[in-house]
């Protein structure tokens, strides 16, 4: 009952769909092949996109030795008896899947055999190797990066596929519907090919028959991978620029993902660091669209966060909190921790209590000596801030 996604891997680097930028005429991968050289690797991107092809096209070209373990599934033995025949050979190529979910243990094992070129690895991960990945291992290999699949690298795909299907009958618009399913991932267009196929009975193909598997599209952004985090940040990147559209569908798809605690979460952050100052009633709005998600739950919580994004979007924005507070530590960290004026300290007899003055202010120095000068605080241009400083700067005239 071999799968066919299994059996279309690639024999080698020109059955690869997509990835040009990679394994395309004198690109990096195929002239490594070509040169018969081949060094450590780790190639990562999204699900279903080529990362296992490239691997096993490599390892098959050259016709190197080499084996395939799981960072998770495989223990500690597994990773000895790849050793023990690297040794005996002299050279073995190790392809290990979910490559950021290696543990210590395994990574201190290899370590001394990548090194030695006795172990040449071929990572993969679906994980930002730069944030997921042991430096030690990252500063060994090279790193590439896969791209998105386009539809029509999926198109491309299917129509090969077919030719290893018998008595196929498949129209145009059920492949373009399946590459559409796909969302770049072309393993789940092959296995839903593969599944509509065996679910006819005269292999006829059609729009209707792929629904009846499966109506909706594939959500690229699981919540452990990057690009959930790219969701995220695409969320508050809209926002800060006052794209209410795109800020709008970023929204849309995570609430497909259905990560409501992400979201809360990100929401609290922009509150405060892009929107501030500039309307700083939007904290507590937020905290309160908060809680009547929590009392409604999803569908109906959409409704009011898409309120909130939507005015999140239109505000106006203002960095100046984040801005000085980050001042303020740089210089700390930089060693500037100097004593605290003697007339402000604890119980001082010198201190002057700005109550018993005109407009609750008098002219009183609070900073220390060696930052007396220093002005952390610089108000964004919107109405509110220029509002308090203008008040600010007519009290002390008083």
């Amino acid at each position: 009952m071999e799968l066919l996604a299994d059996k279309l891997r690639p024999m080698c680097l020109d059955d690869v769909i997509g990835q040009r930028h990679l394994v395309g005429k004198g690109k990096i991968l195929s002239n490594l092949v070509a040169n018969k050289k081949l060094f450590s690797m780790i190639l990562y991107g999204n699900p279903g996109i080529g990362k296992t092809s490239i691997a096993y096209a490599i390892v098959n070209e050259l016709g190197c030795k080499y084996r395939m373990l799981n960072a998770v599934i495989n223990n500690k033995s597994d990773f000895d008896v790849v050793i023990e025949e690297a040794k005996m050979y002299g050279e073995i190529v190790l392809i290990i899947d979910e490559i950021h979910r290696m543990n210590k243990d395994k990574q201190d094992l290899l370590l001394p055999y990548i090194e030695k070129g006795t172990v040449i690895l071929i990572g993969l991960t679906t994980s930002n190797p730069y944030y997921k990945i042991n430096p030690a291992i990252r500063s060994r290999c090279q790193i590439f990066e896969l791209h998105p699949l386009s539809k029509d690298d999926i198109k491309d795909g299917l129509k090969k596929a077919c030719k290893h299907l018998e008595k196929i009958d498949i129209e145009d618009d059920a492949i373009d519907f399946i590459a559409s399913l796909s969302s770049g991932d072309f393993r789940s267009a092959i296995n839903l090919l593969e599944m509509s196929y065996y679910a006819t009975e005269d292999k006829h193909i059609t729009v209707d028959v792929v629904k009846e598997i499966n109506a909706k599209p594939i959500v690229i952004g699981d919540q452990n991978g990057d690009a959930h985090y790219d969701l995220i940040s695409a969320l508050q990147k809209s926002i800060r620029g006052s794209d209410v559209d795109a800020s709008l569908y970023y929204l849309g798809r995570l609430l497909v993902i259905g990560d409501l605690d992400i979201i809360y979460r990100r929401l609290n952050v922009i509150a405060y660091e892009d929107i501030g100052l500039a309307s700083p009633g939007i904290g507590p709005k937020v905290r309160a669209v908060i809680e009547a998600c929590e009392m409604l739950g999803l569908p109906e919580a959409r409704i009011p966060l898409a309120d909130l994004v939507i005015e999140m979007a239109l505000s106006p924005k203002s960095n100046s909190g984040v801005m000085a507070i980050d001042e303020v530590i740089s210089d700390i960290e930089a060693g500037k921790s100097y004593n605290t004026p003697a007339w402000i300290k604890t119980s001082s007899p010198l201190y002057k209590y700005p109550h018993n003055y005109k407009n609750h202010w008098v002219k009183q120095q609070y900073l220390p000596d060696e930052l007396k000068t220093r002005h952390y605080y610089k108000p964004c241009q919107n109405k509110y801030e220029m509002g308090l400083k203008a008040i600010n700067e007519e009290m002390k005239k008083q």
